[in-house]
């Protein structure tokens, strides 16, 4: 873990029944399967940062895994620039029937905030991939691109949901 201080100061609000105010948020959730092993196929997807090998980002985290104080820099290609996004994992979710992260913006990264990743198993057998998230600019490029910033985050989230969708087809 770096000395890098997170850019926001709601830690674990994504996993939170309620998003923080003063942010856009994002809650997603697609059905990607049913049953033990499509569950535990998106669950080590999730922890083992598929979902953003997925997406099309480049990954370079301090770990195989996902835990709490890992960091994380995906990048993100805007054009012919890739752009640094820098992130600390805050908080892991392993329940029997809940598998995930969340991790936090750190000094670098265009937007405050923080974005969160988990299989779930429903009741009913139904395995879902859930991704929530909280932002705002927190550069001044990207609050004079901030239309840009939002449509380029829906574009990262619908890849995020095909990659979950692929880990157990």
């Amino acid at each position: 873990m770096t000395a890098a201080t997170l850019t926001y100061s709601e830690v674990g609000a994504t996993l939170a029944d309620e998003m923080p105010a003063g942010y856009h948020h994002v809650e997603r959730r697609v059905r990607v399967g049913r049953g033990d092993a499509d569950f535990a196929a998106l669950a080590e997807g999730v922890m083992r940062w598929e979902i953003q090998r997925g997406a099309g980002l480049t990954v370079r985290a301090g770990a195989d895994r996902a835990a709490v104080g890992v960091d994380i820099t995906c990048g993100a290609r805007v054009g012919p620039v890739r752009v640094p996004v820098p992130c600390r994992v805050v908080a892991v979710l392993d329940e029997p029937d809940r598998k995930g992260f969340a991790y936090g913006t750190l000094p670098g990264h265009p937007e405050r905030g923080e974005e969160a990743f988990w299989a779930e198993k429903a009741a009913d057998g139904e395995v879902w991939f859930v991704v929530r998230a909280f932002s705002r600019p927190g550069t001044w490029w990207s609050k004079l691109g901030a239309p840009f910033a939002r449509l380029m985050q829906k574009q990262v989230t619908n890849r995020y949901m095909r990659a979950g969708q692929r880990l157990v087809a």
